[in-house]
This record gives C-alpha cells, sequence and structure tokens, in this order.
C-alpha cells in the first residue's frame, strides 16, 4: 500500500516541481486529489503524456466561482497537505490562502512551492530555473570556460524545488500527527538550490574552490574528473577521485603513474587531460567498456537516453518501466516493509470530478446542476 497510505494530498494543479511532489506522493501511497482549472488544459494535454501526472484522481473546478470555492475547501476539511505552486498571493485572491485553510482545518499542512519565496525583493516576479540557478552562484560554476550552461531544469525545479517541498511537507505532517498542529510550508527554489550547493559554499570559505569554471575538482577542472572522447565520437565518463580508484583508471589506460604528472598537481591537470584525453580518444567506446566495466576505475559510459534504457544495470533494476504504453521511471525508493502499489494511470482534467463530489455528499442532481452551470468539470461535460 506504500508508506503514505492513508494520508489525503490537494494538488493544485501547475508545472515542474508541483507535479512531481504530486507524483512521488501518489507513488508513496498517498490519495493526491488534484484541482484542476476548469477552463485550462492539463500540461499533460498540451504537450502530451507527461509521467509526471501519474496516480492522482481530478476534479475540475471553476475557482471563480463561489460554489467551487466551497467544494475546494470542503475537501480542505479532509486533507492532510494542501500543495501549490503559484505567486505569492494567488491563493489568497481565490480564498485558498493559508489563513482560510488552517482555520478550517488546524491540522493541515500548506506547501507552498516558490522559485523566490513568499517573500524577498522579486517575490512576486516570475522566473524559471534558469535565473533560479543563476542568481544563487550555481549557474556561473556549470558549463565551460567560455560560458555558463543550464544543467536541463532538474537542479532547480526538482532538486532544489520539489525534493526540497517533500521533505517539507512531510515533516510538517509528521510534527501535526504527534500534536503539533498544521502549519504553512515556504519552499522556494533558490533557498533549495542554495543548500544544494552546501560543500561548495564551504570549500569556497577554506580556499578549496576556484570560481573560474572547469578549474575545480568536481567541475570538469580535474582531468580524473571529466568525459573523454572515444575514436568513434562517444564519450565516457571519469570520476576516478580517490588514489586506489586513479591507479585503476591508469592501469586501464595503459599509463604509468610514474610517467605523469602527480594526480592532484593542478599545473599537471593539463598535460593529464591531454595523456587521458589521447589514450580514450584512441579507441571507441565499446573498447572502454569491456576495458572498465569490472574495475573499480569509476570510468562509464555517458548513454543517451534511449540507449539507457537498454543498459544491463538498469535493466536488471528495472529502472524504467512501460506502464499504460509509456516508458517512465519507476517509483522509487523502494521499502521492504511497505513495497509500493502499482502504477495507477494519468487521468485528464476532471476525471474524477463525479466520484470525488459524491464522497463530499452531493448527490446526483446537485452534481449534474453543477455540471450544468459550470461550476465543475467531468468527462462528459466537455463532450
Amino acid at each position: 500500500m506504500g508508506p503514505l497510505h492513508g494520508l489525503r494530498v490537494i494538488e493544485m494543479a501547475g508545472i515542474g516541481p508541483i507535479p512531481f511532489a504530486g507524483m512521488m506522493l501518489a507513488d508513496f501511497g498517498a490519495d493526491v486529489i488534484r484541482v484542476d482549472r476548469l477552463a485550462l488544459p492539463t500540461l499533460a494535454e498540451v504537450v502530451g503524456a507527461d509521467p509526471t501526472g501519474r496516480g492522482r484522481r481530478s476534479i475540475a473546478l471553476d475557482l471563480k466561482k463561489p460554489e467551487a470555492n466551497e467544494i475546494a475547501l470542503q475537501l480542505v476539511d479532509t486533507a492532510d497537505i494542501f500543495i501549490e505552486g503559484f505567486r505569492p498571493g494567488v491563493m489568497e485572491r481565490l480564498g485558498l490562502g493559508p489563513e482560510v485553510c488552517l482555520r478550517r482545518r488546524p491540522s493541515l499542512v500548506y506547501g507552498r512551492m516558490t522559485g523566490w519565496g513568499q517573500d524577498g525583493p522579486r517575490a512576486k516576479t516570475a522566473g524559471h530555473d534558469i535565473n533560479y540557478l543563476s542568481l544563487t552562484g550555481v549557474l556561473a560554476a556549470i558549463g565551460t570556460k567560455e560560458h555558463s550552461l543550464p544543467p536541463l531544469n532538474l537542479i532547480g525545479d526538482y532538486g532544489g524545488g520539489a525534493m526540497l517541498l517533500l521533505v517539507g511537507v512531510l515533516a510538517g505532517a509528521l510534527a501535526a500527527r504527534g500534536g503539533g498542529g498544521g502549519q504553512v510550508v515556504d519552499a522556494a527554489m533558490v533557498d533549495g538550490v542554495s543548500l544544494l550547493a552546501s560543500l561548495v559554499h564551504g570549500q569556497l570559505v577554506n580556499g578549496g574552490w576556484v570560481e573560474a569554471r572547469q578549474s575545480n575538482l568536481l567541475d570538469g577542472g580535474a582531468p580524473f574528473y571529466r568525459t573523454y572522447r572515444t575514436s568513434d565520437g562517444e564519450e565516457m565518463a571519469v570520476g576516478a577521485l580517490e588514489p586506489q580508484f586513479y591507479a585503476d583508471l591508469l592501469a586501464g589506460l595503459g599509463l604509468t603513474e610514474a610517467d605523469l604528472p602527480s594526480q592532484h598537481d593542478r599545473d599537471g591537470w593539463p598535460e593529464l587531460t591531454r595523456r587521458f584525453a589521447a589514450s580514450f580518444g584512441a579507441q571507441p567506446r565499446t573498447h572502454w567498456v569491456e576495458v572498465f566495466t569490472r574495475t573499480d576505475a569509476c570510468v562509464s559510459p555517458v548513454l543517451s537516453w534511449s540507449e539507457a534504457v537498454d543498459d544491463p544495470h538498469l535493466r536488471a533494476r528495472s529502472v524504467m518501466i512501460s506502464e499504460n504504453g509509456m516508458l517512465q521511471a519507476a517509483p522509487a525508493p523502494r521499502f521492504s516493509a511497505t513495497p509500493l502499489d502499482p502504477i495507477r494511470p494519468l487521468v485528464n482534467a476532471g476525471d474524477d470530478t463525479k466520484v470525488i463530489l459524491a464522497s463530499l455528499g452531493y448527490d446526483e442532481d446537485a452534481i449534474v446542476k453543477l455540471i450544468a452551470d459550470k461550476v465543475v468539470g467531468a468527462p462528459k461535460a466537455r463532450n
């Protein structure tokens, strides 16, 4: 049933970190009800199937109408966690802000996911993952010597966003169940991204990090922690940080430590990089996979999305699965005592409107009227 069986979550439909957080809560067994907007399609309906929309039930509401607002508040009355990702003030204008919701449901954990946070000079301005990385110093550290490069939207939206929100709301739910009452969780990507960079901030203080890109141990500056092109135009990733792993790297490349600059002599890194590049460039990727697969050199092939699906290790662990005709990542992590249920299919906006309303006590006549008045949406109402 999953470790969160019995927990109810109300998710205000959004993009990026909110659906990702909702997916994980649903994967873990929570009953997640997504509140979709009546007049707008879901992200999945715009861009195609989106695995982060799996596992929920959906009710479609026109929250500008008082009747719909009351339905949303009735859902709040049944919830343990509420998550939303709008700019500060939007939920308040809809009549669903934390003060209103906590007054009705004192044990509620109200999670607010934004890029800039609920306060500060930028709080009410727009932004995306790349902006939150740029302002925290993280983006300046990623890329080539010439240009910073955005690392997809994994660090801000998901690492410093959704994961931060998940830890926050689950910690809040644990406190509430212990008698501490509900509370608001202000999860901001600029906070989460900065927290993820704690090691770098520490190294900056003690002189262990240089602010020029590709000059450090973990940013592509070290010849033993970067990628190398192979003779067939593919790449190998090298992460031989520790001395014993570095020794295995040299052995696999057929190089002798005595003939090379010292591993941690930064003045010698350009020469080491040249020697490693020449070695890797002399053979195709398949050769180096064969050489390093059964060693501790920390050397692996750089696989494309499509290649990764067929990697023997990922296949053995069923990391990627096909459900409902769609390839997607399997729920993670894995629980020994509370195994997760099979993935529930994607739903469209309003697919569960009638069932959810019935669970709140609305009879058939009332539901039909709400649909006719366009207070709520259901599949038949859109046909």
